[in-house]
């Protein structure tokens, strides 16, 4: 009998000294590691491509590698009136247990974690349901109103006074100490819907893209969000992932438009130069000869002529011809810069018959 005291005492002191960690009441808790998850990488929120789309954040998940982050992503709900409930890790017994989100009427407990955009670690702020109609709140969510009309503006859910360290576990000395509230007890008690198809596939096509494993980008992941689950990759700062050229990201369209029609967003940029740019260089340069009384032409037929008649005219003789009839030649030459090969024939046999 003091045997068994004795071990339930010791269970009890363990159990109370161990820092605390929340698992989900009936939800998937299938994986575990030893080592806690990375940070969370900060990242801009792509633009909601449908009307409808709800925001899932993106999360480290763990594979065969360790840690691989799962892109945030724009999904289709799997009915109208459900909210997602995002995933977490929690240290519980020594060990990060894996806390699969899922959908249900409202958000339930999800570790505390600041995932941003409307998951600042209780409840979701970044929209409501209006009956089978989902309403944005601009504020927090990347929405543009010209294409979804269904938005509104809540501030009063962002909280400037949150400090986050960007931790994406919860429990331990370094995760968040949250707890689950009455409100989110029972949102986890009710019935819920496990993740769907897309959102499988989202996560495994992360699974197998190595560059995506901490082991490999050491917690900065190339593509942190997507548009769609097999749409486009975005960065950390919100330019195309994996690409080279600018032009792919999101407002790219526009930017070559803007560009192809000025030539100041062009300079330094010889390939791509617009025609206006390539036309006036020659033009001035025309000016600039008419400016100084023909020069310019008089000056390239001087030096045809002197090309053509190296061998047989001395220089000086040239010259003397062309200081006689250089009146001549700018009465005739001002209506037309570019005189034809043929007017200039019988320059040539004059000088030979002399």
């Amino acid at each position: 009998m003091k045997k068994v005291l004795f071990i339930l005492s010791f269970m009890m002191g363990v159990f109370i000294m161990c820092p605390k960690g929340f698992g989900q009441i009936g939800v998937d808790v299938s994986i575990s590691a030893n080592i806690a998850p990375p940070a969370l990488p900060v990242y801009v929120q792509p633009q909601c491509p449908q009307d409808g789309y709800l925001w899932t954040p993106g999360y480290w998940a763990y594979g065969d590698d360790g840690y691989y982050w799962v892109p945030g992503v724009w999904v289709s709900p799997p009915q109208p009136g459900y909210l997602w409930t995002p995933s977490y890790w929690g240290f519980v017994g020594g060990v990060y247990s894996w806390n699969r989100g899922y959908w249900g009427e409202h958000v339930g407990f999800y570790g505390g974690i600041n995932y941003g955009y409307g998951y600042g670690g209780s409840g979701f702020g970044g929209g409501r349901w209006d009956g089978e109609n989902f309403r944005y709140n601009t504020a927090v969510v990347n929405v543009n109103t010209t294409v979804i009309h269904n938005t509104y503006i809540d501030r009063s859910v962002v909280n400037n006074t949150t400090i986050n360290n960007h931790t994406s576990f919860n429990g331990g000395d370094r995760g968040t100490h949250a707890s689950p509230s009455e409100r989110e007890q029972s949102a986890m008690r009710e019935s819920h819907i496990a993740p769907t198809g897309n959102q499988a596939s989202h996560e495994q096509t992360a699974r197998q893209d190595k560059s995506q494993y901490a082991s490999a980008n050491h917690g900065h992941p190339a593509t942190t969000a997507m548009n769609t689950v097999g749409g486009n990759k975005f960065g950390q700062h919100g330019h195309a992932a994996n690409t080279a050229s600018p032009n792919h990201t999101q407002g790219a369209p526009n930017n070559h438009i803007q560009n192809s029609n000025n030539g100041v967003h062009q300079q330094g940029r010889t390939s791509t130069a617009s025609p206006n740019q390539y036309q006036s260089t020659p033009t001035n340069q025309h000016n600039r000869g008419d400016m100084n009384g023909g020069n310019h032409q008089q000056n390239a037929n001087q030096q045809r002529m002197q090309s053509q008649h190296t061998q047989s005219q001395p220089q000086q003789h040239v010259q003397q011809q062309r200081a006689q009839q250089q009146p001549q030649q700018r009465i005739q030459q001002q209506p037309q810069q570019h005189a034809p090969a043929q007017q200039r024939a019988p320059e040539g046999e004059e000088h030979k018959r002399q």
